[in-house]
């Protein structure tokens, strides 16, 4: 799956190299006036080693092509307008104005309306994290971290530099969690602030002069509970409201709402119902009302379900919005005349817009192909809307949306959409209970009752989720294009299909899971372009979960591949690095009831293990121990070396995900290998560099 020659590959998906450098589109914002449009491009390095994220302007009137806004080698992320149409984003490029040694750190920078070059405004030791910008005032609100024990920026500054001079990564933790994902958590703490001009000093150099900024603290005392906090800024500028996580003892918490006075920094708590985890959506454009978004609170018994409702940003009770549909809707935004709100959700395989009636709490489908939507923002007029949309046939592009007429056009871009090897079709199936189970079909080109594929059954992770939106992670067309079939199925516990398909799977992942996994497959292998005699099962995380317990619990497949998997759940619920949601999924005794190491010395399929050792949701220790148990205790015999046909693909300084360009070839180069050699009777090479 490497370029042997210069001649190009049949498709981008037929050679890895190709595959990789493929740009990739990130996030979307409007500017206020709603005359531009700044998405992030992520490009390939010369070395192919990682991405450099670069801001391109797109025309919204879909006239003029798109052009690349900033350029530096450390790329640049988090684009925010300002009422006034300059644009901010974060950057660790130097500044230009200086030219003494800088250490790279993420600072501020401004990009004016009117033209010219980038200005850093603001850097800091600690670095910047994000930035809140009001639609209708000429302010910022800054994400940023604080050492705890600092008194004010410098202090927290020379703290910093007495870590580092003393080499230093010592964590003193007095709470939980102390993880997450692939982050140590602490000893720095989020806060939020106030971006300030300092009070004039002198006549300035030059009419174009930057007048310094200063920041303000105004989340004093919030010790961690800003840890992974959403937050909104009101159209004013005056008040935040942001989710806030609170220690419940025992190692759990929860999330309350709360509002700060941004020019007092006054803290209060809006909303707090132990039932639920709440997080804030848009702010209405008159500053009064907030939509909030509700996660319920779960238990072995009570299942998840996500909702939206109306309130006050002074503070009251909760107004139901959307009552009784059966779908979980993530809010967006308002439309300019505080009349509806757009939300996305999943729906059967996709993950259309929605409008909600604020009044009347109807809700109509605005999008009706088979796609996914985010980063939805309107313009000034309420009539068009712009998003982010993709789908198992194309990557992320930027679309305009015609609210009135339905209308979805795609905007000239910066990438164009990647020629595919094969054909997408979506597939229907009846579980034993009667609910229907949907999947996406990959068919390589030229399959057909003449030249049936081969299976591979891939089943997504979450398992709260849905195989509906592009990938590059798990790509199916890099398999479509060494001739597989892929089968992608919603099993129970996808979202998208109602509540019922949730508490169907629910604290029972080896039961409704699997058997409709293993319906769908039934079904699928009927069909004259499969050949039912060549096939495979993969899947990551909960996916991973899902091969292990189909390796114990049948030998229909040729082949298993595992990537970040849960093995033994006794094992993995203390060590996750969010043990207190698991206690709240199975009781002990249910997660060994559908724990797949109890059925180890069932196993006689041969299996690929793939795990990263930075890996805090699935630790290494799940791949380590199933590892060990496939030796000494599944049906494989070792030969006269020890080696059986299981192989273990580990990656020392990768995490949940296998993120770098260099390491995601070795892991489809391997997986393919395992693959040929199981499913087809053959080989193919694998990577020079694992050094075999």
């Amino acid at each position: 799956m490497t370029s042997e020659s210069l001649e190009l590959p049949e498709t981008q998906f037929h050679d890895l190299d190709h595959f990789i450098a493929i740009p990739r589109l990130g996030s979307l914002v409007l500017s206020p006036d709603g005359t531009r449009l700044v998405t992030s491009v992520a490009t390939l390095n010369a070395k192919s080693t990682e991405y450099s994220t670069a801001l391109w302007e797109l025309d919204p009137a879909g006239e003029k092509p798109a052009a690349r806004i900033t350029r530096s080698a450390k790329g640049e992320a988090g684009a925010s307008f300002l009422a006034s149409g300059d644009l901010l984003f974060t950057s660790a490029r130097p500044n230009p104005d200086r030219d003494d040694d800088q250490e790279a750190t993420t600072a501020l920078w401004r990009l004016p309306s009117q033209g010219g070059e980038a200005r850093m405004v603001l850097s800091r030791p600690g670095g910047i994290n994000g930035v809140l910008t009001p639609s209708d005032a000429d302010s910022a609100v800054l994400v940023a971290e604080v050492l705890p024990g600092s008194a004010d920026e410098t202090d927290d500054g020379e703290r910093r530099t007495l870590r580092k001079d003393t080499n230093v990564g010592a964590i003193l933790h007095s709470g939980y969690p102390v993880r997450y994902w692939d982050a140590d958590l602490g000893p720095a703490e989020p806060r939020y602030f106030a971006m300030e001009e300092q009070a004039a000093s002198g006549r300035r150099p030059t009419v174009d002069a930057e007048t310094p900024l200063q920041l303000r603290d105004i989340t004093g005392g919030a010790g961690a509970t800003l840890r992974n906090a959403t937050a909104v800024i009101s159209p004013d500028g005056s008040v935040v409201v942001t989710s806030l996580s609170i220690p419940m003892g025992r190692g759990d918490g929860r999330s309350v709402l709360a509002r700060i006075d941004v020019a007092t920094g006054q803290r209060t708590v809006l909303l707090d119902d132990p039932g639920y985890d709440l997080s804030p959506g848009p702010i209405s454009p008159d500053g009064s009302t907030l939509v909030v978004h509700l996660s319920r609170r779960t238990t072995a018994e009570i299942t998840p379900q996500q909702t939206v409702a109306l309130l006050s940003v002074a503070g009251g009770e909760l107004t139901p919005l959307a009552e009784g549909w059966d779908r979980w809707p993530s809010p967006s935004v308002w439309l300019p005349d505080g009349s509806a709100v757009l939300v996305t959700a999943d729906e059967e395989g996709a993950s259309p817009v929605f409008l909600i009636d604020v009044a009347a709490g109807a809700v109509t489908r605005v999008t009706t192909d088979a796609a996914s939507y985010t980063n939805v923002v309107v313009s000034p007029d309420g009539g068009t809307a712009y998003a982010l949309r993709s789908s198992y046939e194309f990557p992320a592009e930027v679309v305009r949306i015609d609210l009135a007429g339905r209308k979805v056009v795609t905007l000239p871009g910066p990438v164009d959409r990647p020629a595919l090897p094969g054909r997408l079709e979506r597939v229907e199936t009846t579980a034993d209970d009667g609910q229907e189970i949907g999947s996406w079909l990959v068919l390589p080109g030229g399959a057909d009752a003449s030249n049936p594929a081969p299976l591979l059954l891939w089943i997504h992770g979450g398992p709260l989720g849905s195989w509906n939106a592009w990938s590059w992670r798990w790509s199916p067309w890099l398999l479509a294009a060494r001739g597989y079939a892929v089968l992608l199925p919603d099993p129970a516990l996808s979202t998208g299909y109602g509540q019922r398909m949730i508490d169907r799977g629910w604290g029972q992942w080896g039961k409704a899971p699997f058997t409709d996994l293993m319906r769908a497959t039934d079904d699928v292998v009927t069909r004259r372009d499969i050949d039912e005699t060549r096939t495979a099962a993969m899947g990551g995380s909960f996916g991973g979960y899902m091969a292990n317990w189909i390796a114990g619990h049948t030998d229909r497949f040729d082949a298993v591949v595992t990537h970040a998997s849960l093995w033994a759940l006794d094992q993995f619920g203390p060590t996750t690095d969010a043990s207190y949601y698991w206690e709240k999924e199975m009781t002990p005794e249910m997660a060994a009831e559908n724990s797949p190491h109890h059925h180890v010395e069932n196993i006689s399929t041969p299996m690929l293990v793939i795990h990263g050792d930075k890996d805090y949701r699935v630790p290494i220790g799940e791949g380590l121990r199933l590892w060990y148990e496939l030796l000494s205790r599944s049906q494989l015999a070792a030969d006269e070396n020890g080696r059986t046909e299981h192989r273990f693909l580990y990656f020392p300084d990768e995490n949940h995900w296998i993120l770098k360009p260099q390491h995601a070839k070795v892991w489809y180069s391997v997986v393919e290998h395992f693959l040929a050699l199981h499913v087809l009777g053959s080989t193919t090479d694998l990577p020079p560099e694992l050094g075999l």
